[in-house]
């Protein structure tokens, strides 16, 4: 029984030393010959700062009972917008502000504040206008054509072939496909406009009927505006505008020494789960406690 407790013991040390040579990590201050990779804790608001965001929802134009709704939508939309930015760790939640519907945004490390509320901010209201024949003042040039942001399924970066200019390509579900085609087919040799929250960022001319339900929007992007434009089409249009009523950029609350103080505490911890397991249950309590061990340093690096 002792020898084969010591065969496993064997057999864990053998993996644990394969395993370190692949997923060493550099961090804390952690190498193993050439063989290392990062080991990053993800930390939130209080850890390493970021912003704290506060935005009102105006709800004048819906009714009571739909509230909650919309502010329900608003946190989702927010949520997958933040999530393209690669923002570890936020949070975003309803509040209330003077009995009026808002949504409190916290995002750790951000670096590019005014990047984040461009991006949070901007409603994304996707149409697509056909020209106005009976138009008699520019401002009732174009006209809506019913489709929209709505029956968008996906939008994606490309790159023109012929230019190599970055360019955002629209994928269109099952009813948009059929409007679209609808539109193109009236529109022959005639501009059909493309607007994001009421501004035309481009109107290319009709040249033939399109069925496959795919469209591109063009107009002198750079990589990163193509890149933003995809992400704020995917994330879908704010169901109703927001507003930011607060901002505020928060420091680290713990701070380095008090992080190390709670590494300290949790492996004092640790050191006495392990040394009561190994004293009580002697061979079994030390494998149990590596294993534990283990365990957690493979672990930690998710969170």
């Amino acid at each position: 029984m002792r020898r084969n407790l010591w065969i496993i013991f064997g057999i864990i040390i053998i993996i644990t030393v394969l395993a370190g040579m692949v997923d060493w990590p550099t961090g804390p201050n952690l190498k193993m010959g050439k063989y290392f990779k990062e080991f990053k804790i993800h930390e939130g608001l209080d850890l390493q700062g970021g912003v704290h965001l506060v935005y009102e929802l105006d709800t004048s134009k819906v009714e009571d009972k739909d509230k909650t709704k919309a502010a329900e939508s608003v946190i989702n939309v927010i949520d997958r917008r933040i999530n393209a930015l690669g923002v570890t760790e936020p949070v975003i939640q309803s509040a209330k502000i003077g009995g009026k519907e808002a949504v409190v945004v916290e995002l750790p490390g951000v670096t590019d504040v005014n990047e984040a509320i461009n991006l949070i901010g901007k409603t994304a209201q996707l149409k697509f206008l056909e020209s106005n024949d009976q138009a008699t003042v520019e401002a009732d040039a174009w006209k809506e054509s019913g489709l929209d942001g709505s029956h968008l399924r996906q939008a994606e970066v490309q790159f023109d072939q012929s230019t190599g200019e970055p360019q955002v390509s629209l994928q269109f579900d099952s009813e948009g496909t059929k409007l679209f085609s609808e539109i193109t087919a009236r529109n022959l040799q005639k501009p059909v406009a493309i607007s994001l929250d009421n501004e035309i960022i481009s109107a290319p001319t009709v040249q033939s009927a399109i069925d496959d339900g795919q469209a591109v929007i063009s107009g002198k992007f750079t990589i990163d505006e193509a890149k933003k434009l995809s992400i704020e089409l995917n994330a879908g249009a704010l169901p109703v505008p927001i507003s930011l009523v607060e901002q505020r950029t928060i420091g680290p609350t713990l701070g380095s020494e008090s992080v190390q103080k709670s590494l300290v505490a949790g492996l004092i911890g640790i050191f006495f789960v392990a040394l009561f397991m190994i004293i009580y249950y002697k061979v079994p309590g030390l494998l149990a406690t590596f294993a534990l061990i283990i365990y957690t340093w493979r672990l930690t690096p998710i969170f």
